[in-house]
């Protein structure tokens, strides 16, 4: 499950690091609050869309701005930018705006347009005066009077001199319109309901909910009977909604881990530990931008680092830049690492417990494939969390999300909730998103297609065919802390104890069953 961005309210927040002596180291989806982003990813449809240019989720080929460079031909240095196709933006222009609003983004169309259309403008005064330079340059390479040549100097040095406010002033506008344009969301899917979370409509249920004879104890009743959790002592060494698991509890957690990796991988997918401290560029690359005051991300403060919410976002970044051949495509990953979520805002009796947590473990899957594949792709992420899900003997339901419960990277997301006893209610558990080139366009992750091009014939020129962006998707195989919540709840037992799955048991030493402790 993915950060949710900046059209569902990622934000980030400071963290400060202690400098040690030389003498002596969705799945909570985030409450909603203001954007900063949009954690924060042109599609091949089963059935033909009545307006395919939606379906194309700005993945045109981007309209590149002019270098921008200052008068000693130098390049200036720009900050990263995601390559935006700012003509297809403004070609269809009624469409997007229909998309901001029925996702309820904040990202100003209107801005964005205005921008683009100063940077045009502004780009053709830039080029006028690069050509009356080359111009008064030719002049100078003749014979010419002195008079005459210190006045093409004097004209010169004009010129050089308005050439480099301009650029400068383009450098500024460039970086202005890229960062409006960055929290414009992705386009949406045209099956996707739209409306808020409540517009969510079922795609699949599993199983029912388990009958008791006896009263149901929730996860946190039973962690402390059966000495699994120590959340007041956590809370002294580090805060509110932090924990110790303890005793099996810690033994599920590794079981969880490492069975639901060699279910993964048995599905094709290679497995990765990721770096749990990213660059900030990274995050937002990914679709999130750490900005703003309410927060759900950890940043460093004095470094443009941060930590991680998902795997989602170092694993994005590991082909970050680069060209990939056809023939690798498509790359499956699953991921295992810890994730940190301020949860800025989340309280109550609904988000008790282990329920949503600053810190937990998950395994997380990515797959980057060509574009006509995503769509496919995304089906198979959801039947593998469905499938992993019901080995394990859960309840749940598969929801297509409505639009504005996506991030801003999400062309369309599928959530899955699972019946929590306990708690006396579905809770979420795991998401896939398919974010189509949202995320390849920033991280500028391409392919090269296997066939070659005979668009340009011409002698000396290269019959390659031009690169293409992936798409992206992403989708939780395993967030820890939720699955010891469905688990506890759903196989506790009259006498408190609590039945271990039959698959997990080989990844827990043979144990079958947690027992109370005797005293």
């Amino acid at each position: 499950m993915g950060l949710q961005s900046c059209f569902g309210g990622t934000t980030f927040q400071t963290l400060k690091l202690v400098t040690i002596p030389s003498s002596s180291s969705s799945i909570f989806r985030p409450v909603s609050k203001t954007l900063t982003l949009g954690l924060f990813p042109r599609h091949q449809l089963t059935r033909r869309v009545p307006f395919p240019f939606l379906a194309r989720a700005l993945s045109a080929p981007a309209v590149q701005t002019s270098p921008v460079q200052n008068t000693d031909d130098k390049a200036v240095k720009p900050q990263w930018k995601a390559a935006i196709d700012f003509k297809w933006i403004r070609d269809n222009k009624a469409a997007i705006a229909a998309n901001i609003k029925n996702r309820n983004s904040n990202a100003d169309l209107e801005m964005v347009l205005e921008l683009y259309e100063r940077v045009l403008n502004l780009q053709k005064e830039v080029e006028r005066l690069r050509g009356e330079r080359n111009v008064v340059a030719n002049k100078m390479k003749g014979k010419l009077e002195p008079s005459e040549r210190q006045k093409l100097i004097e004209e010169g040095k004009k010129l050089k001199e308005g050439l480099m406010t301009l650029e400068e002033d383009l450098l500024k506008l460039t970086e202005e319109l890229q960062q409006e344009a960055q929290c414009i969301p992705n386009m949406t899917h045209p099956d996707v309901p739209i409306g808020g979370e409540d517009c969510s409509t079922l795609r699949k249920m599993v199983g029912s909910p388990r009958e008791f004879s006896f009263p149901v104890k929730d996860h946190l009743q039973l962690g402390k009977e059966l000495d699994l959790f120590d959340f007041d002592a956590a809370a002294e060494v580090s805060g509110s909604k932090f924990y110790y698991l303890k005793n099996e509890a810690v033994m599920l957690e590794m079981g969880l881990i490492n069975w639901t990796l060699s279910e993964v991988m048995k599905r094709g997918f290679t497995p990765l530990t990721a770096p749990e401290i990213v660059r900030s560029s990274v995050v937002e690359k990914c679709g999130f931008q750490p900005r703003g005051e309410n927060t759900q991300v950890y940043s460093i403060e004095g470094s443009d680092q941060c930590l991680i919410g998902t795997a989602e976002i170092p694993v994005g970044g590991i082909h970050m830049d680069s060209i990939l051949a056809e023939s690798l495509l498509p790359l499956k990953y699953v991921a295992y690492s810890h994730c940190f979520r301020t949860e800025a805002g989340a309280a109550g009796t609904a988000t008790r417990g282990l329920y949503r947590v600053h810190q937990f473990s998950k395994v997380e899957m990515f797959i980057l494939c060509r574009p006509e594949e995503s769509v496919s792709y995304h089906d198979e992420l959801i039947k593998i969390e469905e499938d992993l899900f019901s080995l394990l003997g859960f309840h749940f339901k598969t929801l297509d999300m409505a639009s504005e419960d996506l991030g801003a990277p999400a062309y369309r997301k599928f959530d899955v909730e699972a019946w929590m006893p306990g708690l006396g209610r579905y809770g979420e558990i795991s998401s896939a998103s398919n974010c189509t080139d949202y995320q390849s366009r920033r991280l500028g992750i391409r392919y090269r297609p296997s066939e070659f091009s005979s668009a340009n014939p011409k002698k000396g020129k290269s019959n390659l065919a031009a690169p293409q962006f992936v798409h992206t998707l992403n989708a939780t195989a395993c967030a820890v802390p939720r699955m010891i919540v469905c688990l506890l709840e759903n196989y506790q037992q009259e006498d408190g104890s609590v039945i271990v799955p039959e698959p997990l048991r080989p990844f827990m030493g043979g144990l079958e069953l947690i027992t109370p402790k005797s005293r």
